[in-house]
């Protein structure tokens, strides 16, 4: 399919997977003669995979590890779980940031006068 069915098919823009492409978070895919790309059914998967680790709040370098283990046959389940838990603890640290500046924030607007 080419980079338009690819953006349809995976919900990655084509301009995010040209992105995705220029920084090798993914591999240049196949061209045919006319210079079109041509992505398989396995280049979806990964745009789709990259989608969701980027709805997550995964970074693009975060992203280049899970790829790198997700495509590693031999990884150890433990450098997956540690990644994960990495994760995990950024994301109630942000949570823990954002409860804090909600309660800074609502008790500005209970002692604001107008």
């Amino acid at each position: 399919m080419n980079i338009g069915e690819a953006a349809a098919a995976s919900g990655v823009s084509a301009k995010m997977i040209r992105y995705y492409e220029s920084i090798d978070l993914i591999p240049n895919v196949a061209r045919t003669d006319a210079g079109y790309r041509v992505y398989s059914d396995s280049d979806i998967h990964a745009l789709r995979f990259i989608q969701r680790a980027r709805d997550l709040g995964f970074s693009v370098n975060q992203m280049a590890n899970l790829l790198a283990l997700w495509g590693d046959r031999s990884r150890t389940s433990a450098d997956v779980k540690r990644i994960a838990l990495e994760h995990v603890a950024e994301l109630e640290r942000k949570m823990r940031e954002l409860r804090d500046m909600s309660k800074t924030l609502r008790h500005l607007a209970e002692h604001c006068q107008g």
